[in-house]
């Protein structure tokens, strides 16, 4: 027989961190936001329960310790978190890291949305050369 239709269909949008300039000689991190958006629709008959999770990418540098901005050689080091202190590292949930979660319930032919922000930081004192820097992060959410 053939498969049935899916039940259930999302997409995620995201708006990047963008830091701006960078001054090596600032005392303070340079912080930024950005925001992630997953939308879900359900075809179903009845209430459906939509668990979504969301996990982060290293991006260039490989690790979640320490995320690294690119300008030609040049390194810049950042993070992202999800929250606005600072001490829970988006990642996949290993190494300390946090993946994303939300719960939707989604009546017949009903979308609901779940977002969130990104708090991203660059620590202060990097002695880094003049440059755009940027980094890709892919985002995953599963349903």
């Amino acid at each position: 027989a053939p498969a049935a239709p899916a039940a259930v269909t999302c997409t995620a949008a995201a708006v990047g961190v963008a830091f701006g300039v960078y001054n090596p000689l600032a005392t303070s991190p340079t912080t930024s936001t950005g925001s992630i958006t997953v939308t879900c629709t359900s075809t179903n008959n009845g209430t459906t329960t939509v668990n979504l999770t969301a996990s982060y990418s290293t991006g260039s540098s490989g690790t979640y310790t320490t995320r690294t901005m690119r300008s030609g050689g040049n390194v810049l080091n950042y993070n992202l978190y999800f929250d606005a202190g600072y001490t829970q590292v988006r990642g996949n949930g290993t190494g300390g890291t946090q993946t994303g979660s939300a719960t939707l319930s989604l009546g017949r032919n009903q979308t609901g949305t779940a977002s969130g922000v990104l708090y991203g930081r660059a620590p202060a004192g990097q002695d880094v050369a003049p440059g755009l820097y940027s980094d890709t992060i892919t985002v995953t959410v599963t349903y």
